[in-house]
């Protein structure tokens, strides 16, 4: 089975992630390392390293994902937005590194209708360039699938296939399935024939040894709509069937699986998300029981 957990925020310093985490009654986690909405941050203290690692070290929680900041577009045909992004993306590697964290998601980027073809070798361009800049680093970066929508980048899987043809060193780049993403994209997870499509797909054209981490989001908006909206577990278009065969997936037992649902200051909502899962993985039907929608009238951005 997956190891369960939520995106949680760093608000008080990037320890207290790991504490709302073990609160909430994640196996893994997704931080930000710093402000998400900004290009640049104060580089990290010594001390909110030192305090990261020891409530890392006193935690089962494992795998701890860290997410970019969603400004950086490393497939932007103009020449300022790339180069501030491929720094952003140096600086996120970095901090990555410095925290002991394995995994930076990456939204692929958006060529912003300048080609798919240009826009790809772009980010190609921006990756290798990242690798270069970061020599002999553990931390991977993984593109996120998305939801094909406009001019963005990664909405099938043979684009990410060919953006990973970037990774020089062989072990530097990797990829994020996002549920509510790929459904979005076209592919049904609540049937058998979609949901192993999909995984031959991956296997075939990528390898399931460099899909570490998956995102766990049901999606407001139907199949095949291009549209980008999470939704919590169940309350959406996905549903419950949508989540069984992926939780259950023996290749896919012990990687991460991570929440980005909506959310409020508290965590019942992650708590209600985690029991749904589990309890899904574990055969028990949630078609009867009320979800946290009726509580909370909160809308995610996540994407």
């Amino acid at each position: 089975m997956l190891r369960l957990g939520a995106h949680e925020s760093i608000a008080g310093g990037l320890h207290r992630a790991i504490e709302r985490g073990e609160l909430a009654g994640c196996e893994s986690l997704q931080i930000w390392t710093k402000n998400s909405r900004q290009w640049k941050s104060k580089p990290l203290a010594e001390d909110q390293i030192a305090l990261f690692k020891q409530a890392r070290s006193a935690s089962a929680i494992e795998p701890v994902v860290a997410h970019a900041s969603y400004l950086i577009n490393v497939a932007s045909p103009k020449p300022d937005i790339y180069a501030r992004s491929v720094s952003a993306l140096v600086d996120e590697v970095e901090r990555c590194e410095q925290l002991g964290a394995p995994y930076l998601v990456l939204h692929p980027g958006s060529h912003t209708g300048d080609g798919l073809q240009d826009g790809i070798h772009r980010a190609q361009a921006a990756l290798r360039e990242t690798q270069r800049a970061t020599p002999g680093y553990i931390t991977r970066i993984l593109l996120e699938t998305t939801a094909g929508a406009g001019s963005a980048l990664g909405g099938t899987i043979e684009e990410l296939a060919a953006l990973l043809e970037a990774d020089g060193d062989g072990a530097r780049l990797g990829i994020c399935l996002d549920t509510c993403h790929v459904f979005a994209a076209g592919h049904d997870l609540r049937t058998e024939q979609g949901y192993t499509q999909l995984l031959k797909g991956v296997e075939d054209l990528i390898g399931l040894d460099l899909l570490p981490v998956v995102h766990l989001n049901d999606s407001k908006h139907a199949l095949d709509s291009h549209k980008d909206r999470h939704a919590h577990i169940g309350e959406g278009e996905l549903g419950f069937a949508g989540f069984h065969r992926l939780l259950t997936d023996p290749r896919l037992a012990g990687r991460a699986g991570i929440l980005e649902t909506p959310k409020s200051n508290d965590l019942h909502e992650d708590r209600i998300n985690l029991a749904a899962l589990r309890d899904l993985a574990a055969g028990i039907s949630w078609d009867l029981i009320q979800m946290v929608g009726s509580e909370s009238n909160g809308e995610s951005d996540n994407t």
